[in-house]
């Protein structure tokens, strides 16, 4: 299955120009969160961040996407700068666009999320290979990451 691209406000936490392509033959591993879910905030966004350091490169892109589907006035973008900085989080993190009138952002409807935490990971050939709602056991997770990374040596 084709991944979608993301559907974003803007990018924050993220070196000026920073974009994130399906197709740009890295590997893309997207933790789906919302600042105000404690599944994110005490599972979800440590794992992400164990992720960035030991997969963040060229070849893998960590990225967190800020899907807001409750709570929206409470969950503007200053706030979310707020969080990053607070919680120290060394990823790039996009949000997730939302039409007037709607609960469901646009990259979480294009994916069929059912809430957060989720994870989607997209392979170099712009393939989903992965699309999780809830926690991921880590040592799984780095084994399937793992399989993706060398599947450029085997090719």
């Amino acid at each position: 299955m084709k991944a979608k691209e993301l559907v974003i406000d803007k990018w924050v936490n993220a070196p000026e120009g920073f974009e994130l392509k399906v197709k740009d033959s890295s590997i893309k591993i997207i933790h789906v969160f919302q600042m105000l879910c404690p599944g994110c905030v005490y599972k979800g966004i440590p794992q992400t961040q164990e992720l960035y350091s030991k997969f963040n490169s060229d070849d893998v892109k960590v990225v967190g996407l800020h899907s807001v589907f409750e709570n929206h006035e409470a969950m503007q973008p200053h706030a979310l700068k707020v969080f990053i900085s607070e919680w120290r989080l060394p990823f790039p993190v996009a949000i997730d666009k939302r039409l007037e009138g709607e609960w469901m952002p646009e990259t979480m409807k294009a994916y069929q999320l059912e809430g957060t935490p989720s994870l989607i990971i997209i392979d170099r050939d712009g393939s989903l290979k992965l699309k999780h709602f809830g926690l991921i056991d880590q040592e799984k997770l780095e084994i399937f990451i793992n399989e993706l990374i060398n599947n450029k040596k085997v090719g």
